[in-house]
């Protein structure tokens, strides 16, 4: 077993946090809010007394964070996780951020004689409560050989995709293809409420059928019963969004669809909704058309 560093203690990274445990690893652990950080170590997880030192106490740190420029700060700033790191360590991101951002932070653990994996993870929080997520990651084959063993303890579905940023490359797919799935759910099922239909009927009548997906058999519910606690918020969603434009612009790739869904969202967080769980996008097209998905029957 080995003792892994793990930064950001938020609604993903605290059950991935709990599922190393519960496989035998030593864990030292830091965040920025002290009652999360008591909570880990309720759970059985040694304090950390800050990046650095979390850097310097275990060979291979995790972190799972926001956003990049908090990646940035974490691992590259004053006092980040590198300043502690000794050479021949590895950190792995588990953030979904830019791939360009993940490229610039292995240049710099590379420089350190650090080596470096992205990791970003799909499934919200049920799947890293049960440690069933999908892990796409970038990085050389002998790093990710080293990675796997502590990655399946995280997830069902572990795939090396390319090099590093090839994992946030695919987890920007992931999310367009999940943003949009939501939207045309939304779509359909206010159609089928708007005509007198039951919503849940039809939900169920298609899920055995082509249209049928995990987004609809997660979500579908969700939206259904009002019942939007984030499992992953929207405000996250419209980041992985704007990363996916950014690096379309970049790559000279139309995308009109993640677009759309990007100024809906937009929308909504206008309207204060970013908290909400993304299954709430559906939400903007129930506004749009004056109906809430429910059972119309008295």
């Amino acid at each position: 077993m080995s003792t892994i560093g793990f930064v950001g203690l938020g609604i993903m990274g605290r059950p991935m946090l709990r599922n190393l445990l519960k496989a035998g690893h030593t864990v030292v652990a830091y965040g920025r809010t002290p009652a999360r950080l008591e909570s880990a170590v309720a759970d059985g997880a040694q304090p950390g007394a800050s990046n650095s030192d979390v850097g310097a106490r275990a060979s291979i740190v995790i972190t799972m964070l926001p956003d990049g420029p908090e990646v940035e700060e974490v691992v590259l700033g004053s006092g980040g996780i590198l300043s502690g790191a000794k050479s021949g360590s590895l950190i792995i991101d588990m953030s979904s951020i830019s791939p360009l951002v993940s490229q610039k932070i292995a240049a710099a653990c590379a420089a350190r004689g650090v080596d470096f994996l992205d990791a970003p993870v799909s499934g919200g929080e049920p799947k890293a409560v049960d440690g069933t997520l999908a892990i796409m990651v970038g990085g050389k084959p002998e790093v990710f050989a080293k990675a796997e063993p502590i990655l399946k303890c995280l997830g069902s579905s572990v795939t090396l995709t390319g090099p590093v940023g090839a994992g946030n490359t695919t987890k920007l797919a992931n999310q367009i293809m999940v943003a949009c799935n939501i939207a045309a759910m939304g779509e359909a099922l206010t159609l089928a409420t708007r005509c007198g239909l039951n919503p849940e009927v039809v939900m169920n009548a298609v899920r055995a059928g082509l249209a049928g997906s995990a987004v609809l058999n997660a979500k579908g519910p969700m939206l259904i019963a009002r019942n939007f606690k984030p499992g992953f918020r929207i405000s996250l969603h419209q980041k992985d969004l704007r990363n996916a434009l950014q690096t379309a612009e970049a790559n000279h790739v139309f995308l009109p669809l993640t677009a759309e869904v990007q100024q809906m969202i937009s929308s909504l967080i206008a309207h204060g909704k970013g908290d909400l769980d993304h299954s709430a996008i559906a939400t903007f097209i129930e506004s749009a058309s004056r109906v809430e998905v429910k059972d119309p029957a008295p």
